[in-house]
Parts: C-alpha cells; structure tokens; sequence
C-alpha cells in the first residue's frame, strides 16, 4: 500500500463530510476502567474518498481494515493469507477459479454478502470512468483490456468477463494467464465486496460508508478525527475487544506524541525520530518495535528527461553510494531502521524472496566512487537534486535532511543536495499523481500482502497502480508475467528474483532502509500489538 507503504493509503475528497456527531470517548481520558472504552489513536487524513478500490495509501487502509473484511485476511502475527468469507477457493489449473463464500456475513446496514457483493464491487473498481487507483489489481482478470483499456480508448465493456455469479455464495474468476498465487492476494483491501447501497446512492456511501468489518463509521469531520464505534452485530471471529477507536487528526507525529504523554490520546503508532531515543523511559516499557513489511526507497520522475536519459542510471547509483545509510538509521532512528541492501523486506526470508545484498556496492556509501559515476553520467540536473517529500508525518524532515548532508559531503558541495517539503500527504500524494515531480521523492512502500510480487509489481510494472515514477523495462515486465504464470512457487519466487535484478541494473529506485513498526500507548491499553504491515491491530487492543 500503499506508500509506505503501503503509504497504502480516504474520505477527506468525498463530496459530503461525515456528519459530525458524539464522537464517543474521543480523548485519552473517555472511557477508561470499563470492559470495553473507546481509544484514540494519531492518524492522518487520506487522500481519496474511502472507495476500497481507490485507496493506495497507509491512513485510508487504517480505516478500511477496520470497517471491512474480504475473502482473505492477512494473520496479524504472520502475515498469512488465511480464509475470511472464503469458504475455499478452488482451481484445476492456476487460471480458473471457484470462490465459495462462508454463510452468514452480512454488511453493518443489514444486507448479506453475496457472490453478487464481490463481482460487482470488482467490476466498479476496474472500469475505467470510475477512475479507481486500484484498478490495475484487476488487470489479471480476463476482459480487463475491454473494461480498462491502456491505449487511451473508450472501454467497451462495462463488467469483466471473467467473473460470473454462479450463485448466491459462488462465482467464478477466469484470469488471463496462470497466476498460482492469486488466492493469496485477495485479502487486499480492493478485492472487498461492497454493499447495494455504494450503487445505488453513491453520494450517500461515500458520506458514511457502509461495509462489513468490525467497525463502523460513526462520524468524520475532516482535518479532526473520524469516530469508529465497534459493530455488535458483526458475525466474524475477530469482534473488536474494545468499544471504539477515534482516530485524531495530526499533521506534526511530534504533537501527537506529547498529546500522548499528556494523556490526550492513547495510541501513537508512528514514534517520531526525535523521541526514540527517549520513549522507553518515557512510556515505562508501553513501547513496540517490530520488524514490518517497509521499505523506504526515493523514486525518481521517469517521465522527466533528466531522469530517463543515457547515463542517468550512474548518476542514481552514485546518489545511492552518496548516501551513508548505518550512519542515518543510526543516528535519526535510533536502529530502528535497518539499511537496506535490496528492494524487499527480511519480512519475506529467504524463502520468500528476500535476496539480502543484491544492492552490492551499490547501497555501500563510497564518496569517490559517488563523485565519479555522477560526472560520468553527465552530473546532477540544472546541478542540484531536491528531494520532495511530505513535511506532516514520519519524521521525513529530519531524514530527508540528513540524506542531503550526506550527498552535499560526498560530493563536496553544500548545494547539491535540498529538501522541498509539501505541507501535508494528501497533496504530495496529489503532486505525484499529477506528475508534477522534477526529481527524486520519497517513496516508502508498506506490503499490502507477504509476497515478492507485491514489492515489485505495483511498483515497477509498466503503467502499475503504484509506479509513481513510471518507469518501464520490457525485461522486468516480461519476467513479472513470467513469475505470475509458474505453479512452483519455488521457481515463481527465482523469477520474480531475476526480475528485482533488472531493477537494480537500472537503479529504478534508490533503496533506503528497512522500517520496523513503532508505536507508543497509553496506561489504559492492553494487548496492544502492532500487524506485519506496521498498523495496530484495533480490534485486539483492550482498553481499561
């Protein structure tokens, strides 16, 4: 997701504000001593309206996971896709599936969920005049290039036509290819069914929408807080142990930590660099640090023919050698970061994928060698790089900062390296989408499931939901397509390998660091626990 990331990640663009209402145990202070209570929690305003095909960022997914639930959902412990309103899903071959839903699910206005629920919510998200940013996790599905054609041309289909309803609790997926592992993907958050009434009276889901998870939207005034109470009518296994979470709106993460300490908020799931080194002292031991699925990376504007031009792949690798990672991860993150040294996650191992070193020298900071291969690939354009970033959240100033002074030190001069900081996500977001980026931004990517593709394909694929920089290689989308098609997931795991080889060949993106998850909470929480994509796991946080 989104960008770290996932950064994954809204309902701030929908028409009409959620009604604001008793938000119900908003403060630190509500609620505590009960079996249940309300929490709050620091969040951010997403980007887009809360569509569960539109929304590719971390703090739309926060509240998406929360208020739906699909076919699959990802173990909080582990990260395995396991069955959800999935009874089994069943294929012969790796391209023909059989989905069989679990009964008794039903949405928190009172309807079921039906096979009708997931083929109609998939056909929306990847048609084309519905302009979902998730669309492209359809693109397998056959009749994709009738729906959502790439060359630019009216679509000529309205549904896609592999996806058939057999019955109320059964439909059919044909994809265009042999996709072994596409079961697994399905626990992502655009594969979610979506109730009548998002069709019906769209205007009025996107206001308050309507799902089927453990919580429900109970109100949401934008750059605020949105207020979730728990749904005592939810049918799943992982009923919400508290009443509700509010979740506040912080545009500094450092405010949201003194509102901790203060005992004005609950929960802070993004510890700011400046307060690592104190926050064990600080919080008596209510401190996580686990290891995620995260990777910060800087992307680079392909679509700028600076960036995209013969030679410019030395000056990239000389920006990466350029780049002191240990002294970074060390001093502004207090080791909570590791350096990265490929394009993955040690989340995956070995066995899934991870291929520890294959950056080489690449990802070492050598100052020489930095200088050197920036002068042979023609030097940095109009003589400086600016690195945009969001200046609301994650600590980016002081990192972006600080890869500044170590490529200004490597390469001698004061100037070549400058921060250009956006005032909040949702526009840097905006500012990307409208490709209005002239050099590297950062790009940190938070997996959306535990898998080697979802690092790499959404990223780099040609035209993917998440190739912010659209960068394009015929190679590596060859062997993407190539690993998706094998039924040995030993050899699709090697492919998708030899393709992450041909990122690195071209430094498609400069890899960072590692992030582990951080966060801090208050004496009214229990169980507190952080998933493998580095969000809390609400519903299994006890308050009182």
């Amino acid at each position: 997701m989104r960008g770290a990331t996932h950064a994954k990640w809204a309902a701030c663009a929908a028409a009409v504000a959620l009604t604001a209402t008793a938000c119900g145990g908003g403060g630190g202070g509500g609620g505590g001593g009960t079996s249940g209570g309300v929490l709050s929690s620091s969040w951010g305003d997403p980007q887009n309206p809360l569509e569960p095909a539109n929304t590719n960022e971390v703090q739309g997914g926060k509240v998406l996971d929360m208020i739906f639930r699909g076919l699959k959902r990802y173990n909080p412990q582990t990260g395995a896709a396991e069955d959800m309103l999935a009874a089994k899903i069943d294929t012969p071959d790796s391209q023909n599936f059989t989905v069989t839903l679990k009964p008794g699910w039903k949405f928190s206005n009172g309807e079921p969920v039906t096979a009708s629920s997931f083929v109609d919510a998939w056909n929306y998200g990847a048609s084309l005049k519905n302009n979902q940013k998730n669309a492209y996790f359809f693109g397998y599905i056959e009749g994709y290039d009738k729906v959502h054609p790439e060359d630019g041309s009216q679509q000529t289909a309205q549904t896609l036509s592999g996806l058939k309803v057999v019955d109320d609790k059964t439909f059919t997926v044909k994809l265009t290819q042999k996709f072994s592992t596409f079961p697994d993907t399905l626990g992502y958050v655009a594969y979610a069914p979506l109730p009548k009434s998002f069709f019906s009276d769209h205007a009025g889901w996107l206001s308050k929408p309507v799902g089927n998870g453990p919580y429900t939207i109970d109100s949401y005034t934008k750059g605020s807080q949105m207020a979730l109470k728990k749904w005592d009518g939810y049918p799943g296994d992982d009923k919400a142990q508290n009443d509700g979470v509010t979740l506040k709106v912080y545009t500094d993460n450092n405010t949201a930590y003194t509102d901790l300490l203060a005992g004005n908020l609950d929960l802070v799931d993004d510890v700011p660099a400046a307060q690592l080194k104190n926050v064990k002292n600080d919080l008596s031991g209510r401190y996580i640090n686990t290891p995620a699925g995260i990777i910060q990376t800087l992307a680079f504007p392909f679509y700028d023919s600076d960036w995209n031009k013969s030679g410019s792949e030395k000056v990239r690798k000389g920006l990466s050698m350029a780049i002191n990672r240990a002294q970074i991860t060390d001093t502004i993150f207090q080791k909570t970061r590791t350096p990265a040294s490929d394009w993955t996650s040690p989340v995956l191992g070995k066995a899934g994928g991870f291929q520890d070193g294959l950056c080489g020298d690449a990802c070492d900071y050598n100052p020489t060698e930095a200088k050197k291969l920036i002068q042979e690939g023609g030097g940095l354009p109009n003589g400086q790089v600016k690195i945009t970033y969001n200046a609301d959240t994650g600590s980016h100033k002081q990192w972006i900062d600080a890869v500044c002074n170590s490529i200004n030190n490597a390469l001698g001069n004061d100037k070549a390296c400058v921060g250009n900081p956006v005032g909040t996500f949702a526009d840097f977001r905006s500012q990307i989408g409208d490709k209005k980026m002239s050099g590297p931004f950062r790009a940190g990517w938070q997996m959306d499931y535990p898998l080697i593709q979802n690092f790499l394909q959404p990223l780099y694929y040609t035209n993917a939901s998440s190739n912010d920089g659209h960068w394009s290689n015929k190679d590596f989308d060859k062997l993407v397509d190539q690993a998706n098609a094998e039924t040995d997931s030993a050899k699709a795991i090697s492919t998708f390998q030899d393709a992450e080889k041909v990122v690195r060949d071209n430094m498609a993106a400069i890899p960072l660091w590692y992030q582990n998850g951080s966060a801090g909470y208050s004496e009214r929480l229990s169980n507190v626990k952080l998933n493998p994509f580095s969000v809390p796991v609400y519903n299994e946080i006890k308050v009182g």
